[in-house]
C-alpha cells in the first residue's frame, strides 16, 4: 500500500493509533477524490505539521516555510488555479529541464504525472503545510485575501431578526458561519493561545485571542454575522440560544489539527450583544512537571519536602490565569501513587487525570465544595484537593481534614505568599487552627520566555546593575541580559511558552507567633524574607540573569514594579 512509510512514521512518533488508521481507512473508500494524507488533516486525526514533518522523515523531502514562496507563479497558464487549488500545489521555481513545485501530498503520482504531461518537463516535488500552500497561491493569483474575507462573502446576511430563533439556528447551522467559527479555533491552536475573547461592538465584532498572557486582535466577522456565530459557539457549548438575559457556561469536546482539545465557554450579556470567552484546554501541551514549569533549587527542594508531609494544608496562591491549577496538577501527579487514594473537588475539572477521584461541583443542584468535602473524608482519602477555598465553610471543613491526617491541597486568590495567611484570618479562620495546620504556602506569577532562536544579548549598564542590585546574583564578571526580537519561529513577538516566578513560604515556629499576635502580612512577609524565602521578584530576576526572561515581564507581573 502507498503511504506505508508515512504512516509508519505517524504511528512511531504517536501522532496515529491503530483505531484510527482504520477509521481512515473505512473513509477512504468512499471519498475516493481526497489523498490519505489530505483525509489524515480533514479528520483532525494530525495536524498539517505532523504530516508534513512525517514527510520529511519517511521521504526525504524538503519542508518549504512561507518565506521561501515566490511572488509570481513561475508554472504555466495550461496549470489551471483550480487544480492547485483541488491537489493543494504551488510552483517554487522553473528551468529549461524542471519545475520545481511544493505540494501537500508530494508522492501523490496522479499530481505529479498531470504536472509533468502539462509542462513537458522532470517535476521535483517538495513538501509544505496546507494552510501555508494554499495562503500563498492566494498571494501568486492576484486575490490574496484571508479564508475570513471568503468566508464573509459566503454568508448571505442582511439584519437578523434575532428573536427569529429558528432562523438564527439555520444560519448557525450553514457552512460559511461553522468554517468561520472553526478559522477562529484553528488559529488559536495554531498560535497555542490559552483563551480566545469574541466581543460584541456596535460598529465591529472583535476576536482577541491570549497567547502567553498577553491579548492579540486577529481577522474576525463582520459585524452582521454577530449573532449567528455565538449562536453558532453556544449550540456547539450546548447552551440555550434563546437565554441572552443571564451567564451561562458550557463545555466543548473538539479534535482539530490533530489535537483533542476540551474547551470550556463563558457567555456574559453586554450592551451589543453576548461577549463569549472559550478557555482552550490542551492535554497535549501541559507539562505536569516542576523543572519545566520554572520551579527549581532551594524552593523546589522545600515544596518536594511539604508535599511529602503525611497531614497538614499546602496552598498555592495568585490572581487568575498565574498557572494555580497547572502547578496543583503538577503536585497532584507527584502524589499519585497507588498506596495513596486521592480526591478531588474541582470547578470546574480542568484536567483529567488517571488514578484520582475527581468531583465537578454543581452548586445549582447543591453539590458545593463544603458539601461535596463532608462526604469525602468518608470516602477515606489520603489527599485531598480543592479547587479553591471561597469560604469560612470550606476553609473549616479543610482545616478539620487535615487535623484528621489528610494533606490538603488548595488554592487562594492573593497577591503573595504571606497575603494568604491573613486572607485566611480575614474569612474568620481561627489562627490557632491556621498555625497548626498549614505547612506552606506557593505563591506564583507567570512570565513569557524569550524565544531561543531570536533573542539578542546586550550588557547590563553599571545604573540598571546598580538600580536593580543584580550584583547579588553574578558578583563577578559581565552582566548579559537580553531583548526580545520576534522572528518567524515565535510569530514576530520575542517570546514563546510561559514559565512560572515563585516563592514559598514554609510555616516555621516564629512564622506562627506572628500569626498568633494577629501581625499584618507585611511583617509575616519580612521574617519569611529573614529566614531565607526568595520573593517572586528575586526569583524573577535570577531568571533575567539567566537570560530565560526580560526585565520588563518580571517588572510586569510583580508588585515591585
Amino acid at each position: 500500500m502507498a503511504y506505508d512509510l508515512l504512516l509508519t512514521t505517524l504511528q512511531k512518533k504517536d501522532k496515529l493509533s491503530a483505531s484510527e488508521l482504520k477509521k481512515v481507512e473505512r473513509v477512504k473508500k468512499t471519498a475516493v477524490s481526497e489523498s490519505l494524507p489530505q483525509l489524515l488533516v480533514k479528520l483532525g486525526l494530525c495536524s498539517e505539521l505532523d504530516v508534513a514533518d512525517a514527510f520529511v522523515e519517511s521521504g526525504q523531502f524538503e519542508k518549504i516555510v512561507p518565506s521561501q514562496y515566490p511572488l509570481e507563479t513561475p508554472l504555466p497558464e495550461n496549470i489551471s488555479l483550480r487544480f492547485l487549488r483541488q491537489y493543494h500545489v504551488i510552483g517554487l521555481a522553473s528551468n529549461e529541464d524542471s519545475i520545481t513545485v511544493t505540494m501537500m501530498d508530494p508522492e501523490d503520482q496522479f499530481v505529479m504525472d498531470a504536472l509533468t504531461l502539462a509542462t513537458g518537463k522532470r517535476i521535483i516535488a517538495k513538501v509544505g503545510l496546507l494552510s501555508e500552500i494554499d495562503a500563498a497561491l492566494e498571494v501568486q493569483y492576484g486575490e490574496g485575501r484571508s479564508k475570513m474575507d471568503k468566508a464573509i462573502d459566503d454568508l448571505m446576511i442582511d439584519d437578523i431578526d434575532e428573536e427569529d430563533l429558528e432562523h438564527l439556528k439555520d444560519l448557525a447551522s450553514e457552512a460559511p458561519v461553522i468554517k468561520m467559527v472553526n478559522l477562529i479555533m484553528q488559529r488559536a491552536i495554531e498560535t497555542k493561545a490559552s483563551d480566545i475573547h469574541i466581543e460584541p461592538f456596535e460598529q465591529s465584532l472583535k476576536v482577541r485571542l491570549r497567547v502567553d498572557g498577553v491579548l492579540k486582535e486577529i481577522d474576525a466577522p463582520s459585524v452582521k454575522s454577530t449573532a449567528a456565530v455565538i449562536s453558532r459557539i453556544k449550540i456547539m457549548a450546548k447552551l440555550n440560544i434563546a437565554e441572552r438575559r443571564l451567564p451561562q457556561d458550557g463545555r466543548i469536546k473538539v479534535q482539530m489539527l490533530g489535537k483533542e482539545l476540551d474547551l470550556r465557554v463563558s457567555t456574559i450579556p453586554t450592551m451589543y450583544g453576548e461577549s463569549v470567552v472559550i478557555r482552550l484546554l490542551d492535554k497535549e501541551n501541559t507539562v505536569l512537571d516542576f523543572n519545566a514549569l520554572g520551579f527549581g533549587g532551594r524552593q523546589l527542594e522545600q515544596f518536594v519536602e511539604v508535599l511529602s508531609m503525611p497531614h497538614g494544608i499546602i496552598l498555592i496562591t495568585g490572581p487568575t490565569g498565574s498557572g494555580k491549577s497547572t502547578s496543583m496538577y503538577a503536585a497532584l501527579k507527584q502524589l499519585n501513587t497507588s498506596e495513596r487514594k486521592i480526591i478531588t473537588v474541582e470547578d470546574p475539572v480542568e484536567y483529567q487525570m488517571e488514578g484520582v477521584n475527581q468531583i465537578q461541583a454543581k452548586p445549582q443542584i447543591g453539590l458545593t465544595f463544603a458539601m461535596a468535602l463532608r462526604s469525602i473524608v468518608r470516602q477515606d482519602p489520603d489527599v485531598i484537593m480543592i479547587g479553591e477555598m471561597r469560604d469560612l465553610e470550606t476553609a473549616r471543613i479543610a482545616v478539620q481534614s487535615a487535623l484528621t491526617g489528610h494533606l490538603v491541597l488548595s488554592t487562594l486568590h492573593t497577591n503573595d505568599a504571606a497575603g494568604g495567611v491573613t486572607r485566611l484570618l480575614d474569612m474568620g479562620l481561627e489562627e490557632y487552627l491556621l498555625t497548626s495546620t498549614v505547612n506552606g504556602i506557593l505563591a506564583q506569577r507567570l512570565v513569557r520566555k524569550l524565544c531561543t532562536q531570536c533573542k539578542d544579548a546586550f550588557l547590563a549598564p553599571p545604573e540598571l546593575i546598580s538600580d536593580m542590585k543584580l550584583r547579588r546574583y553574578l558578583p563577578e564578571g559581565d552582566i548579559v541580559l537580553y531583548k526580545p526580537v520576534g522572528c518567524a519561529a515565535c510569530g514576530g513577538l520575542g517570546y514563546r511558552g510561559r514559565l512560572a516566578i515563585i516563592e514559598f513560604l514554609q510555616m516555621s515556629d516564629p512564622l506562627r507567633k506572628l500569626i498568633m499576635a494577629h501581625e499584618e502580612a507585611g511583617a509575616i512577609q519580612r521574617l519569611a524574607i529573614a529566614e531565607g524565602m526568595t520573593t517572586m521578584y528575586e526569583n524573577g530576576l535570577q531568571k533575567v540573569i539567566q537570560g530565560i526572561t526580560t526585565l520588563e515581564e518580571v517588572l510586569r507581573v510583580t508588585s515591585e514594579a
